[in-house]
Parts: structure tokens; C-alpha cells; sequence
């Protein structure tokens, strides 16, 4: 079975998140991922320690998935770095907000709206954690009886 080159880019709380689970999963990608951020550095993330490089457009010529963090300095990774990611060839997944409210970019939660993402799309959002947890919860019941109206507070 082949395996995928995976980026991380961004090591807060998010990129932390995302390395946890990637090695929960046992998905089928090269172990370690490659893990980027603003400067080069030694992490621990997850319990692992991880060689964190600084991210350059020469970071996505071999990865197959880009999952970007969040923020990387003074503007959010993807928005800095989603060109050279697309350019090189990679499948894109934007954690952060940067492109949630963008038309161009399908906004996924997998479990609901997966056929949003069509072959050309080379990246793709993701909603905030609070929207994902909902609507995994409101899309059962959408099917089943139209949903018209949420009104919700989250206090993050």
C-alpha cells in the first residue's frame, strides 16, 4: 500500500491536535509527517518530538496532503502559503478561518457534506469545531424532518 506525504503547517494547539490524530488513526502516510512553522526548531507535539523546519515554498514539493493549523504569523498559513501548496500539487485542508466565508473554497465536514468536494477542488475549509459538532449532530435530523432554524451561542 502506498503511503501519502503529509505537511503540517502550524504547531499550536491545532497542529498539535492534528498530529495526535494522525497518529491515533494509523492513517497510510510516511511516519513522521512534516511539520513547518514561521522558524526551524525542535517540538514536542503529542508526546513526540518533531524537527519543526520553516516553511518555504520548497515544503510542499513532495507532500501529497497539506493540512494547514491555523495561523503562522501575522496571517494565517494558507493565506501565505495555499498557492505554492496548490502549485506543487498537493490536496489542501485549511483549519483555520481564513477561507470559511470564501464561495470559491467548499467548506467540509465529511460525515455531512463530503459531495461537496469534486476532483478539481485542491483545497478545501474546514468549519470551526463548534459548527462541526453541530451539524454532525443537526444533519440526521434534517434528514429526517427539515430543519428551518438553529440559533446558537458559543462562548469560546
Amino acid at each position: 500500500m502506498d503511503r501519502y506525504k503529509v505537511a503540517v503547517i502550524g504547531v499550536g494547539m491545532v497542529g498539535e491536535q492534528i498530529i495526535s490524530i494522525l497518529r491515533e488513526r494509523d492513517l497510510p502516510i510516511e511516519w513522521p509527517p512534516k511539520v513547518y512553522a514561521t522558524r526551524e526548531r525542535t517540538e514536542t507535539l503529542a508526546g513526540e518530538q518533531f524537527l519543526v523546519e520553516e516553511v518555504s515554498e520548497d515544503s510542499f514539493k513532495d507532500a501529497d496532503v497539506v493540512l494547514f493549523a491555523g495561523k503562522e504569523g501575522a496571517k494565517g498559513a494558507s493565506v501565505q502559503w495555499r498557492a505554492c501548496a496548490e502549485a506543487a500539487g498537493a490536496l489542501c485542508i485549511d483549519n483555520s478561518s481564513d477561507f470559511r466565508m470564501d464561495l470559491g473554497v467548499p467548506l467540509v465536514v465529511p460525515e455531512v457534506n463530503l459531495d461537496a468536494v469534486e476532483l478539481h477542488h485542491r483545497f478545501i475549509a474546514s468549519p470551526n469545531c463548534s459548527t462541526i459538532q453541530m451539524v454532525m449532530t443537526l444533519a440526521p435530523l434534517h434528514r429526517a424532518a427539515t430543519v428551518k432554524r438553529v440559533v446558537v451561542s458559543t462562548y469560546q
